[in-house]
């Protein structure tokens, strides 16, 4: 993975490293985290980094330190906004339209649920929660979508983020047990209108440069 592009602003390689052979991490990603980190926006929480379009997740711990690199799966519908009202409709009644993954910045903890006991939220507002893919139905083969080697199939979700079950029972659980920040990439959406801080600094960086 790309974390090999690292300079000293950015996170340590992670201990945990499930993502496909060869598959890089963007410098996008890299240098958002690395922000986070530099800009303290996480406030000394954990953090996690998503890439829709590369069906990537990234968990870092308070300090700054990449817990893990895995892939994940994500709302089947492209797009980064939630429907008005879809947070009161049962997923089966959600529209194939509305089955987005927001984007932006989010800060989410474990929380109660109505039908699936206690859940990791990263948005409770607009009902997006992050679930092993344990949690998934049978047909929709999920843990073979994670297993391919490429992102394409790995849109299929109602618009939760599912990732491989031991990869969140070993680094997203104990790392997120008392709350974190989620910074999710857009996949239509430009960076500067979902991360405007990040590109107005990356942007100041190149002019001082």
């Amino acid at each position: 993975m790309a974390v090999a592009k690292e300079d000293a602003a950015t996170p340590s390689v992670a201990s945990v490293d499930q993502l496909p052979p060869g598959q890089e991490v963007s410098d996008t990603v890299i240098e958002l985290a690395g922000w986070v980190i530099a800009a303290n926006d996480n406030h000394g929480y954990p953090f996690m980094v998503m890439d829709k379009a590369a069906a990537q997740v990234l968990v870092f711990g308070g300090d700054g330190k990449l817990r893990g690199a895995a892939p994940g799966l994500f709302g089947s519908a492209i797009g980064d906004h939630v429907a008005p009202g879809i947070a009161g409709l049962a997923l089966r009644e959600i529209p194939g339209r509305d089955r987005t993954t927001p984007a932006g910045r989010f800060v989410g903890g474990y929380g109660p649920s109505i039908d699936a006991g206690r859940v990791l939220w990263v948005d409770y507002d607009s009902a997006v929660s992050l679930h092993p893919t344990a949690s998934g139905a049978p047909g929709e083969r999920r843990d073979e979508r994670l297993a391919s080697p490429t992102p394409d199939d790995n849109r299929v979700t109602h618009g939760c983020i599912n990732v491989a079950t031991g990869f969140y029972e070993q680094v997203v659980q104990p790392t997120f047990e008392k709350g974190g920040v989620f910074y999710i990439l857009p996949d239509k959406d430009s960076m500067a209108d979902t991360f405007p801080e990040f590109v107005e600094s990356r942007e100041a960086s190149k002019r001082d440069g």
